[in-house]
């Protein structure tokens, strides 16, 4: 499953928020892998989950997922918040 992470539009989150995150985070961690580009952090999850789940149950497992690693990259680095970045389906 596909996924980008962006600055959050309803935080006050400074020009290289993105810059600041991607420092923080492994390119391969917990089942993810993540690519930096322009205006994104590209997350790709691939952990195997029951095709028999709807698309949208199996979206948010994934979505969580890489909110948590964002979560804990945030908490290892001071002066990064994770309110600042908002994680949805690429599609």
């Amino acid at each position: 499953m596909n996924f980008r992470i962006t600055r959050h539009s309803g935080f006050a989150a400074p020009e290289n928020a993105l810059d600041l995150l991607w420092e923080r985070l492994d390119s391969l961690h917990d089942g993810a892998a993540f690519v930096r580009g322009r205006s994104e952090i590209r997350a790709t999850w691939g952990i195997d989950i029951p095709i028999a789940m709807e698309r949208d149950e199996r979206e948010e497992l994934g979505r969580t997922a890489i909110l948590d690693i964002v979560r804990g990259a945030c908490e290892q680095a001071p002066g990064l918040k994770s309110d600042w970045f908002a994680v949805g389906a690429r599609r």
